[in-house]
């Protein structure tokens, strides 16, 4: 089912969690058995990532095509960098024939050791243009969504910048978008509010991604900007040599997060689950929201 039409139709706020294609049998086991898990909270929607340059379009395509199979609703995440688009009209058409109807529409990040992004000679140069493409060739036959970031795109010279090129995707024919992670709710807000006073009226889904280990914490938070509030951020430290003391903060924050955004009447709430479903089913069911 389309995204946009589930929004509409929302009698409360929903719940959708992302996934990255797994790279080996082991992998894919436990990706199976953490979307079973996960499904029992009845998720509007999943979504599968879209590897660096393009390099996991064919498990992308598998994988979405297994999460329609298991009766989840898929979300295709799709990116321009390091691809013709040819190559990337190529990957769409894919996904459609799978069943997906929901694509996330991504620029894409450059290739790793690289700070600067540099377009295919014969690929996409932004997000927006991919937008259009996708809305030139299926029309309102797929809804699409987009990336929103709260404390701006590391490339992005300023906030305003960064929310100039967000409208540019939103008039390009945006359906919703989904934030990169963030810690403080305030980021998220105080984005809101920014994107409603220029015209901005899609939903703008929060982003939660759980703390379950200090190391991977502090390199995702270089890799996308999000920064770690002081409080919390000690407290991680204090306790980084213990994986069960870590969890239990990084649950414990999350649910403090997701009970404000709920509070503040937000459409929904995605979460960035890392394959693994026990941190995100804490975070549920402290919530009050129990498996089928």
């Amino acid at each position: 089912m389309k995204i946009r039409d589930l929004l509409k139709a929302r009698k409360g706020p929903l719940f959708s969690f992302e996934f990255f294609p797994p790279k080996t049998p082991e992998g894919e086991e436990a990706l199976f058995r953490t979307m079973e898990e996960l499904k029992a909270f009845r998720p509007a929607f999943v979504s599968i990532t879209y590897g660096a340059m393009g390099s996991t379009r064919d498990r992308s395509v598998l994988w979405a095509k297994r999460i329609l199979d298991l009766g989840l609703n898929a979300l295709a995440h799709l990116t321009v960098a390091g691809q013709s688009q040819e190559e990337v009209a190529g990957v769409l058409d894919r996904f459609v024939e799978a069943g997906v109807e929901n694509i996330l529409a991504l620029r894409g990040d450059p290739p790793q050791g690289e700070r600067v992004f540099r377009p295919h000679p014969q690929g996409f140069r932004y997000a927006s243009e991919l937008v259009a493409h996708i809305r030139t060739r299926y029309g309102e036959g797929l809804s699409v969504g987009g990336a929103a970031y709260p404390e701006g795109h590391p490339e992005s010279e300023s906030l305003e910048a960064d929310l100039r090129h967000f409208k540019a995707k939103v008039e390009a024919g945006l359906d919703f978008a989904i934030t990169q992670l963030f810690f403080n709710n305030a980021h998220y807000f105080g984005f809101l509010e920014r994107a409603r006073r220029m015209g901005i009226e899609i939903p703008i889904l929060p982003g939660i991604m759980p703390i379950t280990s200090y190391t991977q914490l502090r390199r995702f938070t270089e890799v996308c900007g999000a920064s770690i509030p002081g409080p919390l951020l000690s407290k991680l430290e204090r306790h980084q040599e213990d994986p069960k003391a870590i969890l239990e903060i990084g649950v414990e924050h999350a649910t403090r997060q997701v009970a404000e955004l709920l509070e503040a009447g937000v459409e929904g709430v995605h979460f960035y689950t890392l394959n693994r479903s026990p941190a995100t089913r804490r975070v549920l069911e402290r919530l009050g929201f129990k498996p089928a």
